[in-house]
């Protein structure tokens, strides 16, 4: 039977080497709740070992999108799935949830062990990275659905989070806005760069224009920041009113989420200074600076809605945990 399935274009045998492989990465991920071991029917999690009294369970659910495309075109796979968990703890760490455990999909036409591995390499130092257990998965080969080299992703995690902690917390007029820097472009946008890249006629291979050192591809597949040990310290303080992770729709779609009715950002223009590569994108593309403000993160990774007082204080403690904010506006009346 296995030889018909294998004949048929689906190695069995593979999808096996493939778990043996990636099960001592997984292993390495365990946490209290989760022995993070693989190859049963489901992911086992006890809220009550992790010390949890009276929590409520957020989940997210995200992919790595076109990004994937340069991953493919350079054959640099081993930061992708950083980036897929990245998209997903950060989305929960909005609510104010501590991320326990993550499940990946990968997808594909014919099995690569050594890129599947590499990517999910980078699945478990995200993993790590974040505090959550990598607790299972699902490998698919499909013969026909893609093309040759080709892969696709997609992550899915479930936090916790006290039900006196969940965020956002009423955020008001007066609070201020800090930014938290990102790394680049993250893992949105990157239809409209790749567009930007062939239209100058650059290869992944050339040096990034915007960061001599580098070339252009590894540049553009810096992976996603994971702010969980960053932030989730910080977010037990109840002057920290809300946080926004700045993806698809950037700070103009995404900032808005965690304000009530009433209220809206006011920005300082002069805070918002764009970091080379998106400068990079906006002359090489000749993007306007509002599509660049709702396509890209701009610099920015995430925002904290904080009460004003407390101002000095988050911007000490996130500095002296080697952050570099900035303030970049308020919340006023809408």
């Amino acid at each position: 039977m296995s030889d018909a399935y294998k004949k048929a274009g689906v190695d069995i045998d593979a999808g096996e080497r493939l778990v043996d492989a990636i099960s001592p990465l997984a292993r390495a991920t365990a946490r209290k709740g989760a022995d993070a071991m693989l190859g049963g029917f489901g992911g086992v999690f006890d809220l009550k070992a992790a010390g949890f009294d009276d929590p409520l369970l957020v989940s997210g659910t995200d992919g790595v999108g076109t990004k994937l495309k340069i991953a493919f075109e350079t054959g640099r796979h081993t930061t992708i799935g950083v980036d897929l968990v990245a998209m997903c703890v950060n989305d929960v760490l909005a609510q104010g949830a501590e991320p326990l455990f993550f499940l990946d999909y990968f997808a594909t036409g014919k099995l690569q062990e050594g890129v599947a591995a590499d990517v999910i390499k980078g699945v478990a130092e995200g993993c790590l990275d974040a505090g959550c257990a990598l607790i299972g998965g699902e490998t698919a080969e499909m013969p026909g659905m893609y093309p040759d080299g080709e892969y696709d992703l997609a992550g899915f995690c479930v936090g916790a989070v006290e039900r006196k902690d969940l965020m956002p917390r009423s955020v008001e007029a007066g609070d201020v806005l800090i930014a938290i820097s990102s790394s680049g472009p993250h893992s949105n946008g990157y239809s409209l760069i790749r567009k930007i890249v062939t239209d100058a006629g650059l290869s992944y291979a050339d040096a990034a224009p915007f960061d001599p050192a580098r070339t252009l591809g590894e540049a553009l597949l810096a992976p996603t920041r994971i702010y969980v040990k960053l932030l989730l310290p910080l977010m037990k303080d109840e002057d920290i009113r809300g946080f926004a992770h700045i993806t698809g729709g950037g700070i103009t779609d995404n900032v808005p989420r965690i304000f009530p009715d009433g209220v809206t950002a006011r920005y300082d223009e002069s805070a918002l200074t764009l970091p080379p590569v998106f400068e990079w994108l906006m002359k090489s593309g000749d993007v306007a600076i509002d599509d660049m403000r709702r396509t890209f993160n701009c610099g920015v990774g995430g925002v904290l809605a904080v009460r004003a007082p407390a101002v000095d204080r988050i911007l000490g403690a996130l500095s002296a945990a080697g952050e570099k904010p900035r303030v970049i506006g308020d919340v006023v009346r809408s």
